[in-house]
């Protein structure tokens, strides 16, 4: 019997973890989309992943019923967009920016959950999205202006969208489901969703350098199978709300990391407001100021 309390807190650091993967592939794919295209790329992405996971947790194979399959497709489909959006619109955006419009979902996520499970947010949900919001907001604008275009900006809010579907159809189907056999299914179905892209839209690239190729392995091993993991393990155990503000996160390491090693990044007040909005938002989400209840009794 596992311990609700105990995998809560895991899942929290597994999601905080996840999130400072990710956002060190911002820098990573916008200089490996100048050789290679975002649905190939993708493609490549999720298929290792998948096969990955299929070869490490071969035994899973045995718990397949018609409910995965629905279930992991569904969320699958979801998935692939979301990624064919934000790659697609990464090309056209910068890193920063790109973080801040994906992380759109942490505002999103509860609402879609009301309409879906019929559980209305509380005010700190909301007072937490709205804080986290703005605070990514004040980080994507400290290094400079943000301009908007469909295929840069609108694309990449797409994405965000569809990671916030995702996200909830996590929330309504992982309750019962072994997370592994799920988050396979769902590698498998964003491959096939971004084949599909691939053989409609893009063509094989004519040279691919090697740092290229140590890329896509840093992307689909660390920043897709492993990260993945622990997020689905964490919207299991955390539930999707808290698991959208924690992801939010992303767009702060994102941000360091484009600081780091992104040259047209650079650190300002208005960076460093940005950090502390997200905090707070955070602890409010958690704690909805249990702490100051406490204090007054």
């Amino acid at each position: 019997m596992i311990d609700k309390k105990k995998a809560a807190a895991v899942s929290k650091l597994m999601l905080l973890l996840s999130t400072v993967i990710w956002g060190s592939t911002f820098f990573i794919l916008k200089n490996t989309l100048d050789e290679i295209p975002p649905c190939l790329l993708l493609c490549v992405r999720f298929l290792i992943s998948a096969l990955l996971f299929s070869l490490i947790f071969f035994k899973k194979r045995k718990l397949l019923t018609l409910k995965y399959l629905k279930a992991g497709a569904v969320t699958g489909l979801f998935l692939g967009a979301s990624y064919i959006f934000q790659t697609v619109g990464l090309k056209y955006t910068t890193p920063g920016i790109s973080a801040f419009l994906t992380t759109v979902y942490c505002v999103l996520v509860p609402f879609m959950c009301w309409a879906v499970k019929k559980k209305a947010p509380d005010k700190y949900n909301i007072s937490a999205a709205v804080l986290c919001f703005l605070g990514i907001g004040l980080i994507s604008a400290g290094g400079g202006s943000v301009g908007f275009s469909f295929m840069g900006e609108g694309l990449t809010l797409l994405c965000g969208v569809f990671f916030a579907a995702q996200m909830v159809a996590i929330d309504v189907w992982g309750d019962g489901l072994d997370i592994i056999l799920y988050t396979i299914i769902q590698f498998y179905t964003a491959f096939l969703v971004c084949l599909a892209g691939f053989l409609l839209f893009e063509d094989m690239p004519r040279k691919i350098s090697s740092s290229s190729y140590l890329s896509l392995l840093y992307i689909s091993v660390f920043a897709t199978a492993l990260a993945f993991l622990f997020m689905n393990f964490g919207i299991k155990y955390a539930s999707a709300t808290t698991t959208a503000l924690i992801s939010s996160l992303e767009s702060v390491f994102g941000e360091i990391f484009s600081l780091l090693f992104y040259p047209d990044e650079v650190m300002s007040l208005k960076i460093a407001l940005g950090f502390a909005m997200i905090f707070t938002g955070i602890i409010l989400n958690e704690t909805k100021l249990s702490f100051l209840k406490r204090n007054r009794g």
